[in-house]
């Protein structure tokens, strides 16, 4: 059980309450879970092998396709270990390095992968927008530039706010009402002044990490959308939106669940409300991108296809 910690120093470990604190749900959990990070794992790691073994697939997009799933996948893992671990084991505690160790390689994969679809909507303005100059612009180095700029943000950006919480000492109880730690369900249990912790996340968080790649993605798409309107012929109009289309569900999946997570007004939302938002952002997008990627894709398709056949060829 969590202990109440009234005007204490430094605590030394959490109580991570869970998806649910109901005892008789947690063994429910466990399997569904399960099912949703083995899918996950699957998935994403069958489209990682896939843009490694197929040269068809060795092209800007998929590059960038290959970075988000390394993303996902890295997500998923830090954050539903938690839950099957409670869910079939019982232990909830984790060490006060272990839990602000979680909540920043969290938040600096939400950054990279907000980051890495800006980066993608930016591929496909080109590809759409200036298709005869796409392979001279995204070329390999601009490529692993604008890759390797989105980890080191993702990871920078995140720092101050960590640091920051790493200096409180005040904590109200060291139970948090959430699945994993994370910045909003801590902040709950913090007796410490957060005022500046509050201006930080909102202009990091917020406006940085969040506001900016969406403004990027939304100016690009309205591009896009410019373009695909002057098309004359409605097959031409169709390939155009086609090429786009997985990586602007993903766009709008993820966001609507961020918004609903994290800048909803607390009069309409609560804690357990957030809890499942970020449910859904944590387990079900992770697993629905390389759903949505490989039945909308045909190149993904056709290479797991040429796959299937080498490999009943070997055999």
């Amino acid at each position: 059980m969590s202990s109440s910690l009234s005007n204490q120093t430094m605590v030394s470990f959490f109580f991570i309450q869970g998806i649910t604190d109901i005892a008789e749900l947690q063994i429910l959990i466990f399997f569904p879970v399960l099912l949703i990070y083995l899918v996950t794992l699957g998935g994403n790691m069958t489209i990682l092998l896939l843009i490694c073994l197929d040269h068809h697939l060795h092209t800007p997009m998929y590059f960038f396709l290959a970075n988000l799933s390394v993303v996902d996948l890295s997500s998923s893992t830090i954050t539903l270990h938690k839950v099957l671990v409670i869910s079939i084991a019982g232990d909830h505690l984790v060490s006060y390095p272990a839990c602000i160790t979680q909540m920043y390689i969290f938040a600096s994969l939400i950054g990279h992968e907000l980051l890495i679809l800006s980066a993608m909507s930016y591929d496909r303005y080109i590809a759409i927008c200036n298709p005869l100059r796409y392979h001279t612009v995204m070329n390999s180095r601009v490529c692993s530039l604008l890759v390797t700029g989105c980890y080191v943000m993702g990871f920078i950006q995140v720092l101050p706010a960590v640091v920051i919480f790493s200096s409180f000492t005040c904590y109200t109880s060291n139970e948090i009402n959430h699945f994993f730690c994370d910045m909003i369900p801590l902040m709950k249990i913090i007796c410490n002044d957060t005022s500046v912790l509050d201006v930080l996340f909102l202009i990091q968080g917020i406006f940085v990490i969040t506001l900016l790649p969406f403004l990027f993605t939304l100016i690009s798409y309205i591009f896009i959308i410019l373009v695909i309107l002057k098309i004359r012929s409605k097959a031409g109009k169709k390939k155009a939106f086609y090429t786009c289309s997985s990586h602007l569900t993903v766009v709008i999946l993820l966001y609507i669940t961020l918004v609903a997570q994290y800048l909803t007004p607390k009069s309409f939302s609560t804690l357990n409300a957030k809890k499942m938002f970020s449910l859904f952002n944590t387990a079900a997008i992770p697993m629905l991108n390389p759903l949505i990627y490989s039945l909308k894709n045909k190149d993904v398709k056709s290479a797991m296809s040429r796959r299937l056949a080498l490999f009943k060829v070997i055999r």
